[in-house]
Formats: structure tokens, sequence, C-alpha cells
């Protein structure tokens, strides 16, 4: 089976999904910046919540698509992954540009159907606790650095064997480039498919890794061909749990979770939370470099509010990775977060207070949107 071939069987089922939610109509988008828009979208869908993640992805539509179909199809395997592959099939699907997604239905109907479909499916996050792992983790920077040296042949071989599952998430990772975002290689595009086709002829299931290599291609990021490593690990034991989620609070029709590490907004609120007076705050200033504290300030945030599901896929190899991920991968020179990451936990109504001061007038936080057809 050939990538054209796993398209062509997922298309029915994403028309039919497109169809269904065809006459409903567009929410009213959100007054917030794409970069905000893309956080409140995936947060959201983690959370469960159909109707805010809707209105983000509403934004998005008018204000940046691009950005809307790349974000959900890497949500699709960050968040959803083994929870639901089929989910992540379908949000795959979706983005085979403007004129495919015509032909099925439409640019809001697809984008409507397959936002509804990843926040009602199950959650699991092992490739972005994976992806974490490989680029961040202390414990495996030696495998970082020999493997990069390693041939692509040699690197699938090492996929396919039987090391910890997390060196062979690092094998991968070089593999396909050691990721677009930070540390490591590039490949040329002839060098990573060849992984695809080294795992294909090695019995992988060819339509899990025609799906990966198709989101990879697509989006650039690792997380698809993670969730087809993932996918080879016995789960047993599973079961379906909420998370214990916080209280929210609301700025301008926007929750406080939205403002994270990777928007101006979010960075402004830590800037001003690290010079209070609270536990975390004087953890980080006596144990991290200034330079520095925001950034791991912010892992803390996530690990601890933003990536939060409504029903998180529990088994023990993915148990372990998140633990992992959550203690070991704050960035150089951390170590074990353990005991920030419950001061963080209680200083988030401390948080949500600078969020509120920093953020609560409209001149703080309002977006205009850009002149020009909606």
């Amino acid at each position: 089976m050939n990538p054209s071939e796993i398209q062509l069987r997922i298309e029915p089922t994403l028309r039919h999904a497109a169809a269904r939610f065809g006459d409903c109509p567009r929410p009213e988008p959100l007054a917030a910046s794409p970069w905000v828009a893309m956080s409140t979208l995936q947060k959201a869908i983690r959370r469960g919540r159909e109707d805010l993640a809707l209105r983000a992805a509403a934004t998005l539509m008018r204000d940046a698509p691009d950005r809307l179909w790349r974000r959900l199809g890497c949500v699709a395997c960050e968040d959803i992954g083994l929870g639901d592959l089929e989910a992540v099939a379908i949000a795959t699907a979706a983005l085979g540009g403007v004129r495919k997604r015509a032909e099925l239905g439409g640019d809001w109907p697809i984008a409507g159907a397959v936002v509804a479909g990843l926040a009602c499916a199950p959650k699991c996050r092992v490739a972005d606790d994976l992806l974490m792992i490989c680029e961040l983790c202390p414990a495996y920077a030696r495998q970082r650095d020999e493997l990069q040296r390693l041939s692509v042949g040699e690197l699938v071989g090492v996929v396919c064997g039987s090391a910890p599952i997390e060196e062979r998430a690092v094998a991968l990772w070089c593999a396909l480039g050691g990721g677009p975002r930070r540390l490591g290689l590039r490949r040329p595009r002839s060098e990573t498919q060849t992984v695809f086709d080294r795992l294909c002829e090695a019995g992988w299931p060819s339509a899990l890794v025609e799906v990966a290599r198709i989101n990879f291609n697509r989006t650039g990021e690792p997380l698809g061909p993670l969730v087809a490593l993932a996918a080879r690990e016995p789960v047993n034991g599973s079961r379906v749990e909420a998370d214990e989620i916080p209280p929210e609070l609301m700025i301008n029709g926007t929750p406080g979770w939205a403002f994270d590490l990777y928007t101006r907004e979010g960075r402004a609120v830590y800037a001003r939370f690290l010079a209070a007076d609270s536990r975390s705050a004087a953890w980080l200033r006596r144990y991290v470099a200034a330079s520095r504290r925001v950034a791991v300030l912010g892992h803390c945030v996530f690990r601890v509010e933003g990536g939060l599901v409504d029903r998180r896929v529990h088994w023990p190899l993915a148990d372990r990775l998140r633990e992992q991920a959550d203690v070991s991968c704050a960035g150089p020179g951390c170590g074990d977060v353990s005991e920030l990451l419950d001061l963080v936990r209680q200083d988030l109504t401390r948080l949500n207070g600078v969020r509120s001061q920093t953020l609560g007038r409209d001149d703080h936080c309002a977006y205009t949107a850009p002149a020009g057809p909606h």
C-alpha cells in the first residue's frame, strides 16, 4: 500500500464526516492572535472542549488557514495518537490541500468535522512524550550524539531492534533529521522517504506507516512516525481516565491556559510571575539561570495544566514515558524538576492572578483581524 492508496481509503470517511458537519454554522471567532488561537485550539481539543476548539478553528480559518491545517495534523498525533488511530488518519487526510478539501466537502465542514472528532476522541500523548525525550532528556544525550553519526539504514536497524523504546525513538528521530525545530541534522527528502520504505520492508503495518509518512511530509514533525513506533508496543491493562483539571480563568473570552510559552502574552505573564512572591518563582530564582527561567516555568506549567486531557489512555509504558517527560525534559542543566512541578501546581491560583493583572484589560490581549473577506 502506498500513500495514494491510503489517502483514497480514508477520503470516503472524511467526506462523510464533512457532510454530517456541513450544516453546522461557523461559530464566532475569538478576539485573539493566531498564536493564541492555535494554543486554544490544541488545548481545547485536549480537554474535550469542542465548542471552544471550533471557535479557535474559526479564528484560524479566517486569519491563518495554513496554520490551522498544520496544527490539526500535529494535534492528531501529539494528543490523540494511539487513543484513536482512525481519527489520526482522518486528520492526516484533511491535509491534502485546498482542491482536495473542496472535492470532499469544503474547508470549513472538513475542519469542523476533524476538530469535533479529535475533541471527543480518547487521548494518548505518548508520541509527544517520546519527542520530548528525544530532544531534551539528559539520559539519552550520548545516544543522540552517537546515533546521529549512523547511516539511515543503520538507524532503521536500531528502530526495528530490541533496544528500549526511548533509544529506538531517538534513532527514528535521527533518521528523520533530528526534527525540524531544534537539535540535530536535516536530511534530504529522499533519505527520509527511505526510512518509511525500510519500515514497510521490515514488516510494519503498511497502512500505519503510510499515514505516518503523509503526516510527516505535510507537517514536518516526527510525531506521526513516533505514533507508529509506539503502536508496535504491547498495550496491557489500559484504561481511560480523566486528568484532574484545575479551575480556569477566562480573559476576554479566552481561557488563561491558552496564554502559554509560545505566545507573546504568555511570556509576559511568566516574566511577571517570576518577579512576584511565590514558592515556585523563588525555586526558579535559586536554581535556574535567569536566561532559562521563563522556558523552565513554561515547561512546568504545560506539564501540570496545558497538557491535561479529558480522557487519557493509561497503560504502563504511557505512564512511564509521561513521568519521564514531566521530570526530566525541562531543558539543559535542569535535571529532575519534580519539586518544581509540585510547587507550580500549588501556585496555579497565583498564576491566574498574574494572568488577570497582565491580560485582564482589552488593550492587553485584543486582536484585530486583517481587513478582507472572512
